[in-house]
């Protein structure tokens, strides 16, 4: 197994010093590694993004930790690199699986708070948004893409206090649509927001800390997980097992939070290749389980 890091955008040579720890890691447990340019990956070329990355001499496998990428470069970048003997942990379906919501929320089911999906392609007009949340009359909502919300922007862009106040849902919307611009992802999905056992409030954004674990699954089993936020939490969450194994993916990261109300809801998955580390979770215990698992290539 190889594990693939962005370059340095400064000294294309080297990984992006963004993520020194986990190179540091990964040589520490002495897996191999290279780099791929991904500004040349956004920019369709793939000849240039991979120009740095040795080829396999049989089909290997490849574990990329770097910045999140759009569905359409994932899918560029692993028929790339099947092309030089190397295969990514996650074939496309997969990485859509778990790094698109509407995607992941069929295998989140009825372990995750209850949500709606407004492609942007079918418009995302404020009567439309308004029809849509009708559903959940005066629940306070959270709102995000496909893939990122403003959550340190909690109050401004992030949390709506009731489906049912118009002009709320216009202003945090508004705010959302306006700061998330061209980097909007898919359109729009608003989540029931459940109150969750709380550790504290974030000095900055104001948003509130719940009792939050983020789990990394490879092949259906527990790699390593740890608390969300710098604050002490010694409280494990339950095992999820049956999502787990519904989870098409072979390698992602499933985010539980403890509710109020009792037991544990899962917030969202995503991919195991751009989720980050938390900041409790030493990179070399992240990096010996990844050398542990060692995963097989899947037949082409």
């Amino acid at each position: 197994m190889r594990v693939l890091f962005c370059t340095d955008p400064l000294v294309a040579s080297r990984p992006d010093r963004a993520f020194a720890l986990e190179v540091a890691a990964a040589d520490a447990v002495g897996l191999a590694w290279s780099c791929v340019d991904f500004e040349a990956l956004a920019a369709g070329d793939v000849g240039a993004a991979l120009r740095r990355v040795r080829p396999g001499e049989a089909t290997e496998v490849v574990v990329y930790r770097g910045w999140m990428l759009r569905v359409e470069h994932y899918d560029t970048l692993y028929s790339g690199l099947l092309a030089r003997g190397l295969q990514l942990v996650n074939d496309p379906a997969a990485y859509r699986s778990a790094h698109l919501l509407p995607a992941a929320l069929p295998f989140l089911g009825q372990d995750t708070p209850d949500s709606v999906v407004l492609p942007r392609e079918a418009g995302l007009e404020w009567p439309r948004i308004d029809a849509a949340l009708a559903r959940f009359g005066g629940r306070a909502l959270v709102v995000k893409d496909y893939v990122k919300s403003r959550k340190h922007e909690w109050n401004d862009a992030c949390f709506i206090r009731a489906a049912d106040d118009h002009a709320e849902v216009r202003r945090v919307v508004g705010n959302f649509l306006e700061r998330q611009g061209d980097d909007l992802v898919g359109g729009l999905v608003f989540r029931v927001y459940e109150p969750l056992v709380p550790l504290g409030i974030h000095p900055r954004s104001g948003m509130p800390l719940p009792r939050e674990w983020r789990r990394f699954v490879a092949d259906g089993r527990v790699l390593v997980e740890a608390p969300a936020w710098e604050i002490a939490d010694s409280t494990a969450p339950p095992a999820f097992d049956e999502l787990a194994r519904r989870v098409p993916s072979r390698f992602f990261s499933l985010d539980l939070a403890e509710r109020q109300a009792g037991g544990w809801t899962a917030i969202e998955l995503g991919d195991g290749q751009v989720a980050g580390l938390p900041p409790s979770l030493d990179p070399v215990d992240f990096y010996a389980a990844l050398a542990a698992w060692d995963p097989r290539p899947l037949a082409s």
